[in-house]
């Protein structure tokens, strides 16, 4: 990554003097036969762990791929939990929760029905 502008050196612009600096001091490493996590450490050493376009899966840093993991299985479950929830039939009370009707009431239910009949 270029430090100054923040974009990969391969999009930053050819004319773009500090991106020209960090291509060359590349290809010197390159030149030295310096492998890829060689060339990674130098640049880090040189311009700051900024310069690496994914940060180091150590220390602190391992939070930039463990948090986001976390928030999504967290919102899985939830989502899980929630369909599970709402698809449980419901229960009915009891048959002693229901009310018990007066027999006065219970005449007139019964004579009401007897009309429909």
């Amino acid at each position: 990554m270029c430090t100054v502008c923040g974009t990969p050196l391969n999009l930053a612009p050819q004319d773009a003097p500090f991106a020209q600096r960090e291509r060359a001091y590349i290809r010197r490493l390159i030149a030295q036969g310096e492998s890829k996590e060689q060339i990674k450490d130098a640049l880090a050493k040189q311009y700051g762990d900024e310069v690496l376009a994914l940060p180091k899966n150590e220390g602190f840093n391992l939070a930039a791929y463990l948090v986001p993991i976390a928030v999504i299985l967290a919102a899985a479950a939830l989502i899980v939990f929630a369909v599970t929830r709402r698809r449980r039939p419901r229960r009915s009370g009891s048959a002693a929760a229901t009310p018990e009707i007066s027999t006065a009431d219970a005449r007139r239910l019964d004579e009401d029905l007897a009309r429909f009949d």
